[in-house]
């Protein structure tokens, strides 16, 4: 592991807001909002209200009546995006672009030219403010993980280097929900044995932590928590899965509920496995409940699939499962499929018509062959005229339309 502190992790802030203002000056200062049915990113203003992204439109007013919802600019997000990448490109190869608006970068390579990694973080920020605008917060430490949480640290529009020999002294104070993988969720189920820093994280026991969250998340954390994270930067990253969720607020756990949530879900992962030719094999749900808690189920397949329907039904009965399996809940609070296993331009298998009772999900079978089609006809069809041309019901339809697919498409990673 290396000794000294040279990667950066840089993050735009309030990013999508951020671009807003900037296209629009008189919005500066102001608390606005990305969206309209649903918040899609808040400004620093909105956030100070208590205003964030994911939360409904009429919340987000409630909680800020002076709250301004604007529509999104989502090819000047792109553009501006890649163009503060670029700046990291300019000092060294070794970037891992991790979404629109983030990236690490290790300089360690490049400070005989450029100096030290802080010196090249503050020329960074200075260039993004000077040649696009928008203000950038970075984060300089050892690992991955450590460089991620000064950035945290550092916003709105700061700098923070971690000194390799105060890395538990900086890190133990910080409350547990600025690391990697403790989302609403797991921070409860922490509180609930006391634990809100991550310094008691790391005094936890990890056989108390396993019992509590799982044994691969336990040990992750428990190691993360000591800043043991070996992790190096992978500059050519393609996502292993596709995915797809959907916050429900607080719904009934029926099939008219979750049926045409998953029917627009797997739309949405489907097109895109097709569109990189690259199926799937194994499906996986996720039910999260009224209180937070999150139930996840999988099948892996005979063959990889990426037929909407296919993907669709064989999710509906993941989660048919899992409600069977938890008959006391009665509300869900989210659905979220992902398809792994992805194959490179698979081979397809054809079948006879033996009459097998899931004929029409094999993908070789003469269903299976006419529901590939159907999607390659609506594939093209929305290329021509547009996502919003031809879909697979009104209600899947709908539910679209709350988060624009241009959103979900700027966040989705590289198949």
């Amino acid at each position: 592991m290396e000794t000294s502190a040279t990667i950066l992790h840089a993050d735009l802030d309030a990013f999508y807001a951020s671009v807003e203002q900037l296209l629009d000056p008189s919005l500066r200062g102001k608390p606005i909002a990305v969206g309209g049915g649903v918040v899609l990113a808040a400004s620093y203003e909105a956030r100070a209200f208590g205003v964030r992204g994911g939360m409904p439109g009429r919340k987000a007013r409630e909680l800020c009546p002076q709250l301004i919802f604007v529509g999104g600019h989502f090819g000047d997000y792109q553009r501006l995006g890649d163009a503060a990448i670029k700046v990291l490109d300019d000092f060294t190869p070794l970037v891992e672009r991790i979404s629109i608006d983030e990236a690490f970068a290790d300089v360690a390579g490049c400070t005989h030219l450029f100096g030290p990694p802080a010196v090249i973080a503050a020329i960074v920020r200075r260039r993004v403010r000077a040649e696009l605008g928008l203000p950038i917060s970075i984060g300089v430490a050892r690992t991955k993980h450590l460089a991620k949480i000064a950035s945290q640290v550092a916003k709105p529009d700061g700098l923070v280097v971690v000194d390799p020999a105060g890395e538990l002294a900086f890190l133990h104070d910080l409350p547990v929900s600025l690391m990697w993988g403790v989302g609403p969720a797991t921070k409860a189920r922490l509180a609930e044995i006391g634990v809100e820093t991550i310094g008691q994280l790391a005094k936890t026991h990890s056989g108390a932590l396993e019992r509590l969250i799982g044994p691969a998340a336990g040990q992750k954390l428990a190691a993360l928590a000591w800043n043991r994270d070996p992790r190096r930067l992978e500059t050519h990253r393609r996502a292993h899965s596709a995915g797809a969720q959907s916050a429900l607020g607080r719904k009934p756990a029926v099939a008219d509920v979750f049926v045409p949530t998953l029917l627009h879900l797997a739309d949405r992962v489907a097109s895109r496995l097709r569109a990189k030719d690259r199926p799937g094999r194994t499906v996986t749900v996720r039910v999260r409940f009224a209180d937070l808690r999150a139930v996840s189920c999988s099948i892996t397949l005979d063959q990889a699939i990426s037929a909407t329907a296919m993907l669709a039904e064989t999710a509906e009965e993941l989660v048919r499962g899992v409600l069977a399996a938890h008959p006391c809940e009665k509300v869900i609070s989210l659905l979220a499929i992902s398809v792994s296993h992805l194959e490179e331009s698979a081979e397809l298998q054809l079948e006879l018509p033996l009459g097998l009772a899931d004929e029409k999900r094999r993908p070789g079978s003469k269903r299976g062959l006419a529901r590939f089609g159907a999607d390659r006809a609506v594939d093209k069809i929305r290329q021509r005229f547009g996502k919003q041309a031809v879909g697979y019901g009104a209600v899947a339809l709908e539910a679209a339309r709350l988060v624009p697919d241009e959103f979900r498409e700027l966040a989705e990673k590289e198949l």
